[in-house]
C-alpha cells in the first residue's frame, strides 16, 4: 500500500461578517471597487470551507489523516475562530489585512498548516456564496 496517494476532504460551514475596504483609498474608490461588499455596516456570508488533505496511505490504519481529528482540529481552529464573528473587528489576522475570501482562505491554509504532519499536503477550498469560491494553495 506504500506510495498511494490519495486525497481526502471535510466539509464544514461558518457564518461571519466582514467589510472589503481599502484604507489608503478614498470613500469613493472603495466603493467603486468593493460594492455593497464596502458597506461601513458591514455584511455577511454562509461560508462553506472544503479541507483537503493529500498524502500516503499509513499503513497500520489505512487512512491518510483520522477524519476525526482532521474535524476537531477545524472546529477548535477556524470554526471557533471565525463562526459567528465580524472578521475586521474580531480575528486578529484581520486587523491589518481585508477580508476577501482570497485572504480568508490563505489564513485558513496558514493556521492548519502549522498544525498537520509535513509529509501530508493541505488545499483549501472556501466558498463565499454558491457560485463564488477560492482555492489555496494553487499548482
Amino acid at each position: 500500500m506504500s506510495n498511494k496517494r490519495v486525497a481526502v476532504f471535510r466539509k464544514e460551514h461558518f457564518n461571519a461578517a466582514h467589510r472589503l475596504h481599502n484604507p489608503n483609498w478614498s470613500d469613493e474608490r472603495n466603493e467603486r471597487v468593493y460594492g455593497k461588499c464596502n458597506n461601513p455596516n458591514y455584511h455577511g456570508h454562509n461560508y462553506e470551507l472544503i479541507v483537503q488533505v493529500i498524502g500516503e496511505l499509513d499503513p497500520d490504519t489505512g487512512y491518510v489523516i483520522d477524519m476525526k481529528v482532521l474535524s476537531e482540529l477545524i472546529q477548535t481552529e477556524i470554526i471557533e475562530l471565525l463562526d459567528h464573528k465580524n472578521l475586521n473587528l474580531d480575528v486578529e489576522a484581520f486587523k491589518d489585512l481585508n477580508p476577501s475570501a482570497e485572504n480568508i482562505a490563505i489564513v485558513i491554509y496558514e493556521v492548519l498548516r502549522s498544525k498537520l504532519n509535513s509529509n501530508l499536503d493541505l488545499k483549501i477550498r472556501l466558498y463565499e456564496t454558491e457560485r463564488n469560491f477560492v482555492e489555496y494553495p494553487v499548482a
